[in-house]
C-alpha cells in the first residue's frame, strides 16, 4: 500500500493546481484523518473476516432449492407459432394463448414444445419470433415439461450496460472508469459477503454497516484518489452510515416494522421465518443511502479545501459557515432527490392510496407505506446531518494541519503571500 506522503497531493483535475504550502498541509490533515481512520479500516477488516459467509447453503438457500423440482432447468425458447385463446369471462374477457417453441439450448435443444400462456403474458405483445425463457421439469411424468417463466431481456440489458459505460468513460473518463470499477467491486460485496450475511445467523445491522463501510473505503479512493478531500468525504459518509444505523434501529423498533410486506418478503419468510426481517428493513436502509451519502460529502469536502486553499488565513468558523453557505444549497435539492428516488421506488404502493376507500392516514401509516416513509425520513436526516459533519471535519483538520505546519510568523506570511498574489 502506498503511503499517505506519496499520494496526499492527488488533486481535482478541474481545479487550479495547489501551491507547495497547500499540498503541505494538504498532507499533515490526512496524517491527522489517518488517525482516525486507520481504526476504523482495521476493524472494517476484522468485520469482514469474521463475519464472512461460510460456503454451506442457509436454510433458505436449501428450502428454495426443495422447492423447485430437482434438475429444473431454464432455456431459452423461440416461438415458432402462437394462436390466442379466448379464456376470460363475460364480465371479465381476457385473451391467453397456445405457443410452440423452439428449445435453444440446453437438454432438449431444437426440440419443439407446446405452452400455454396467460393474459398478462399475452397483453405484454407476444410474437412469433419472440425469445422467452422457459422452465424445463425433467423429472415430469411422461417426459421433459415445459412453462414460460419469463420474458428473455439480454439484449436490452446488455446494450444499455454498454451505452451506460461508455458515456461515463467518454464524459469522465479516467475517473469514470475508476468509478465503475469501483462500482464493479461494490456489487462483488454485495452479492458475496452482504446478501449470504443477510440470509445467515449474523446481525444484519452489522453485517450491512461492516460491508457498506468496506465499499465506501474501496469507492471513494478508487474514484477520487488518495487525497485529503476524499479523507474528508469519508469521514463524513462513514458519520452518515453509522448514523442511519442507529436512527434506523430505533426507527423500526418504535413503529413496530415486521419487515414482511411485499411479495418477496412473504417468500423468503416461506423459506426461512426465522430470519429477522425488521433487521432487513434497517440493512435496505443503509445501502439505499450509500450513493446519496457519497455524493453529499465529497461534494462538500471539496469545497472546504478549495475555499481554505483560496484563503488559508480563514478562521475555523469562517471556513465553516463558508461551507455550510454550498452546503445548504446542496441538501435543499439533494432531499429531492432522495424522496423523489423513494417515492419512485414506492409508486404501487402510493396508488393504494387511491384505491383503499379508507381516511389517508390510515394508509400512509399501515405498515406497507409506513416502511417506504420510515425509509426516507431516516435516510434523509443523515444525508442533512452528514453535511455539517463533514464540512466541520474538513475545517478542523484543514486549521489542524496549519496549526503543525510551522510557526505562526511563518503561516501568517504564506496566507498573505496568498492574499496579495489574489
Amino acid at each position: 500500500m502506498s503511503s499517505p506522503h506519496s499520494h496526499s497531493h492527488a488533486h481535482d483535475p478541474d481545479a487550479p493546481p495547489p501551491t507547495a504550502e497547500a499540498l503541505g498541509r494538504r498532507r499533515r490533515a490526512v496524517w491527522l484523518m489517518l488517525l482516525l481512520l486507520v481504526p476504523v479500516g482495521l476493524a472494517t477488516v476484522i468485520g469482514l473476516l469474521v463475519l464472512w459467509p461460510g460456503g454451506e447453503p442457509t436454510r433458505a438457500e436449501q428450502a428454495a432449492e426443495q422447492a423447485l423440482p430437482p434438475g429444473t432447468t431454464y432455456p431459452d425458447g423461440r416461438v415458432a407459432s402462437l394462436e390466442p385463446v379466448d379464456c376470460g369471462t363475460p364480465d371479465l374477457p381476457a385473451t391467453c394463448g397456445d405457443a410452440v417453441v423452439e428449445v435453444l439450448g440446453g437438454e432438449g435443444d431444437g426440440d419443439f414444445v407446446q405452452i400455454q400462456l396467460d393474459p398478462v403474458v399475452m397483453a405484454n405483445g407476444v410474437e412469433q419470433g419472440d425469445v422467452l425463457v422457459l422452465t424445463r421439469d425433467a423429472g415430469a411424468e411422461g417426459g421433459a415439461a415445459y412453462a414460460f417463466y419469463d420474458f428473455a431481456r439480454d439484449t436490452p440489458i446488455v446494450v444499455l450496460a454498454l451505452a451506460f459505460a461508455l458515456v461515463v468513460g467518454l464524459v469522465a473518463r479516467l475517473r469514470g472508469l475508476a468509478a465503475l470499477l469501483g462500482l464493479a467491486f461494490a456489487f462483488f460485496v454485495l452479492l458475496r459477503f452482504v446478501l449470504p450475511g443477510l440470509l445467515g445467523e449474523g446481525s444484519p445491522v452489522l453485517v450491512t454497516l461492516v460491508g457498506s463501510a468496506a465499499i465506501m473505503f474501496v469507492v471513494l479512493y478508487l474514484a477520487h484518489g488518495f487525497s485529503a478531500r476524499t479523507t474528508t468525504a469519508l469521514v463524513g459518509t462513514l458519520f452518515g452510515l453509522t448514523l442511519v444505523a442507529v436512527m434506523g434501529s430505533l426507527a423500526v423498533a418504535t413503529a413496530r416494522l415486521t419487515g414482511v410486506t411485499s411479495e418477496e418478503t412473504v417468500t423468503l419468510q416461506g423459506y426461512d421465518p426465522t430470519l429477522d426481517f425488521s433487521g432487513l428493513v434497517l440493512a435496505g436502509i443503509v445501502v439505499a443511502g450509500l450513493g446519496v451519502l457519497n455524493d453529499v460529502t465529497i461534494t462538500q469536502a471539496s469545497a472546504i479545501w478549495q475555499l481554505h486553499e483560496v484563503d488559508p488565513s480563514m478562521s475555523w468558523r469562517e471556513l465553516y459557515r463558508r461551507g455550510m453557505a454550498v452546503g445548504r444549497d446542496h441538501i435543499a435539492s439533494t432531499v429531492y432527490t432522495i424522496v423523489f428516488a423513494y417515492a419512485g421506488a414506492a409508486l404501487p404502493l402510493l396508488l393504494l392510496i387511491e384505491v383503499y376507500a379508507q381516511p389517508i392516514w390510515t394508509t400512509i401509516t399501515s405498515v406497507a407505506l409506513a416502511e417506504e416513509v420510515i425509509r426516507t425520513f431516516v435516510g434523509a436526516i443523515a444525508l442533512v446531518l452528514a453535511v455539517p459533519v463533514t464540512t466541520a471535519a474538513g475545517a478542523f483538520f484543514a486549521k489542524a494541519a496549519d496549526a503543525q505546519g510551522g510557526t505562526g510568523t511563518e503561516r501568517r506570511l504564506t496566507a498573505l503571500r496568498a492574499r496579495f498574489s489574489g
